[in-house]
């Protein structure tokens, strides 16, 4: 029964996987934007400028995702793997977050500004009328790489690992952290729980995410020795443990340049040089784009790589 459960486990990963890769995200009834919803309900119960405010709101939100998780996965080897590849599949962004990456690049190298200040909003929480065809395409370039990491391999990690209430519960910290994570006035002590529960959560993802983009720069003409010496070098003064490895290790394998002031809507962050060469340009996006999907292939190799070798090493007498 066991091993039983563990393939159904991997079976419903790589299903859910290809069911981002054929069809995306919903457009209707997300059920991320549903807890979004709810959980910004609940913010107007719970809101209190203090940080045991926040992590009880965080400690019901995501208990609340776990259980459900768990509720569904119920039933026998097929009921879980079902419930597996249908929360693998609500919890993956790669297809959604391919597509707006290259959406950006295109509203860039037509020259269209003001459409990629309206897009970018898609992709991160940076104040675009701040900024410049430069600035969008680093900032776009940023939020591909981190995002590679936060809505691609670490998902598929957890649903590997945790099944329907582990990846659930990921996602359910990964989206709290994007609602309440900031540093601002309303939330730099309600949202700490939130952003340091994702700074754990993400931490084996996002290293497991630096190695894939070192071991598949070649596979989109960058260098993996570039992507090795950017996350060596620049990855621990980022401000975030997680985000600064991926980036860096993007920044290194396509051989340019991010980071310096980031602007906010709450404030501006004087972020730390990451990688070296020029600022990036919209081919560079391009190639991001490229290398995320390429990625996210790779960690979905991994997943099946290691649960192969498990099996191997249960059946050595």
């Amino acid at each position: 029964m066991l091993a039983s459960t563990r393939q159904g486990r991997v079976v419903g990963v790589l299903a859910g996987y290809l069911a981002d890769l054929a069809l995306g995200d919903p457009q209707r009834g997300h059920p991320v934007a549903l807890f979004g919803a709810a959980a910004a309900q609940l913010e107007r119960v719970t809101y209190r400028d203090a940080r045991i405010a926040g992590a009880v709101h965080v400690t019901a939100l995501v208990a609340g995702a776990g259980l459900l998780g768990a509720a569904l996965q119920r039933g026998g080897p097929v009921r879980g793997a079902v419930a597996v590849a249908v929360a693998t599949w609500t919890a993956l962004g790669g297809t959604s977050l391919a597509r707006t990456g290259a959406d950006m690049a295109a509203l860039l190298a037509a020259g269209d500004v003001e459409g990629a200040r309206t897009l970018l909003p898609s992709l991160c929480g940076r104040d675009p009328t701040m900024l410049e065809a430069a600035g969008l395409t680093r900032a776009a370039l940023e939020s591909v790489a981190e995002n590679t990491s936060d809505a691609q391999v670490a998902p598929l990690l957890w649903a590997a690992t945790g099944g329907a209430p582990g990846v659930l519960w990921y996602r359910a910290v990964n989206t709290l952290d994007s609602m309440v994570g900031y540093r601002s006035p309303r939330y730099r002590k309600f949202g700490w729980a939130a952003a340091r529960l994702d700074d754990v959560v993400n931490y084996v993802g996002a290293r497991v995410t630096g190695a894939l983009v070192v071991a598949c720069a070649p596979l989109v003409g960058g260098s993996p020795t570039g992507a090795v010496r950017a996350w060596r070098r620049d990855a621990a003064r980022h401000p975030s443990p997680n985000a600064g490895v991926v980036e860096a290790a993007f920044a290194g394998a396509l051989g340019v340049r991010l980071g310096g002031p980031t602007q906010y809507r709450h404030e501006l962050e004087i972020r730390p040089v990451l990688g070296d060469g020029e600022p990036p340009t919209v081919h560079d996006l391009r190639r991001a784009v490229r290398l995320s999907r390429v990625v996210q292939a790779g960690a979905v190799a991994v997943v099946l790589g290691a649960a192969r070798a498990s099996n191997t090493y249960r059946r050595r007498p």
